[in-house]
C-alpha cells in the first residue's frame, strides 16, 4: 500500500439517487477498490436518508478492510439542484427535498471532509475525466435513469451557470401540455422519457387492455419491474414495449438536437440505467432524430455516444470532486 502517507489518501464518491445510495472507494490513482449499495428509502424523510448515506459510506470502508483515517475527503452526487459551495440540496423534486444542509450534515455524521454537487455534474465529470481522458473541450452528459439529468462540461469544466442548476436538461419541456412532471411543470422530457415515465406508460397501456410479454413475466400488476424487462420484452417482439421506448427515443433525440443547437459540443454522451440496459434498441434512434433536428451542416462533426460508464460514472466523477475539492482548500 506504499508509505504511511498513502493511507489516509482513498476517496469515496457516492451517489445519491431516488432509488438507491451507491458508494465506491478509490485509491490514491483514483483506481475502485471496491463498492457498497444501500436503498435510499426517501419516504423516511431527509434525515433518515442521511443516516443511511453515513452507514453506506462505513460500510464502503468496512468492506475495503480500510478505516476512516484512511479517507481523505468523501464526494456525494445528489439529484436537483444542489448548490457546490455550501453543499446544500435547494431542491430535490425526487427526494421530496428543499433546502438540505447535506454537507454539514453528513460531515457531522462521518467526521471526514464530505463535498457535495448534482448527481449529473458529477456523473459526466465522471465520464470526462476516465472515458473522455479529458481530452473535448465542450462535452453534454445526459442520464436518464428514474429521472432525467444532465451534465455541461464547457470549455473542459464543468458548468453549474448562476444559479447552480444549469445541465437540468430533464426539465426542458419538450411536449406543451403534456404529463405532469414532478417539479410541478407539464411535459417536461423527465416526464415523457424517464424510466419512471416508460413503466408509467405501459402499465397505464396494460390498463387499458393492450398486450405485452411483460404481463406473462411479471403479472397484471407488472410488479419489479426494471429496464432489463424492456429490453427482453423488445427483442422477443413486443409491439407495445418498443413502441413506447420508440417515443421515449424520439422525445429524448429531438432533446439532444435543441442541446447541439444550443451548445455545439464536440461530444454528446448519453448514460443512466435505461441507455445501459436499453443502448442498442434507444441509441440509433436517438441519433438520427437529433441529426435531424441541429442546423444543416453541424451535425457531421458532433458524436453521439454512450457511456460505457455505466452505474460507475456518479461514483467516479464525486470521487474526481472530492479529490479537486480537497486540493483547493
Amino acid at each position: 500500500m506504499g508509505s504511511t502517507n498513502d493511507k489516509s489518501e482513498y476517496f469515496i464518491g457516492v451517489d445519491l439517487g431516488g432509488t438507491k445510495i451507491y458508494a465506491g472507494v478509490f485509491d490514491p490513482g483514483l483506481a475502485l477498490v471496491g463498492t457498497t449499495k444501500l436503498s435510499t428509502k426517501s419516504d423516511r424523510g431527509h434525515a433518515a436518508v442521511i443516516e443511511r448515506l453515513a452507514r453506506c459510506v462505513r460500510d464502503a470502508i468496512d468492506e475495503c478492510d480500510l478505516s476512516s483515517k484512511n479517507i481523505r475527503a468523501v464526494g456525494v452526487g445528489a439529484p436537483g439542484t444542489v448548490d457546490g459551495e455550501t453543499g446544500r440540496v435547494v431542491f430535490a423534486p425526487n427526494l421530496g427535498w428543499q433546502n438540505v444542509p447535506l454537507q454539514k450534515e453528513l460531515q457531522k455524521q462521518l467526521e471526514m471532509p464530505v463535498f457535495v454537487g448534482n448527481d449529473c455534474t458529477l456523473g459526466m465529470l465522471g465520464v470526462y475525466a476516465q472515458e473522455l481522458k479529458a481530452k473535448p473541450s465542450h462535452v453534454i452528459g445526459i442520464f436518464i435513469g428514474t429521472g432525467i439529468g444532465g451534465g455541461l462540461i464547457l470549455n473542459g469544466e464543468p458548468y453549474t451557470g448562476a444559479g447552480h442548476a444549469a445541465g437540468e436538461v430533464g426539465h426542458m419541456v419538450i411536449n406543451m401540455g403534456g404529463p405532469k412532471c414532478a417539479c410541478g411543470n407539464q411535459g417536461c422530457l423527465e416526464a415523457v422519457a424517464s424510466r419512471t415515465a416508460i413503466f408509467r406508460r405501459v402499465a397505464a397501456a396494460v390498463k387499458d387492455g393492450q398486450k405485452t410479454i411483460l404481463t406473462d413475466m411479471l403479472g397484471d400488476e407488472l410488479k419489479d419491474l426494471r429496464s432489463g424487462d424492456l429490453r427482453k420484452a423488445i427483442r422477443r417482439g413486443d409491439k407495445l414495449v418498443e413502441r413506447v421506448v420508440s417515443d421515449a427515443a424520439d422525445c429524448i433525440g429531438i432533446a439532444v438536437g435543441n442541446l447541439i443547437n444550443i451548445f455545439s459540443p464536440e461530444i454528446v454522451v448519453l448514460g443512466g440505467g435505461v441507455i445501459e440496459a436499453l443502448d442498442d434498441e434507444m441509441l440509433p434512434t436517438i441519433s438520427k432524430i437529433a441529426r435531424q433536428h441541429v442546423l444543416p451542416g453541424t451535425e457531421k462533426s458532433i458524436e453521439i455516444i454512450s457511456s460505457k460508464l455505466g452505474d460507475h460514472a456518479g461514483i467516479v466523477g464525486a470521487a474526481v470532486f472530492a479529490r479537486q475539492s480537497v486540493k483547493t482548500l
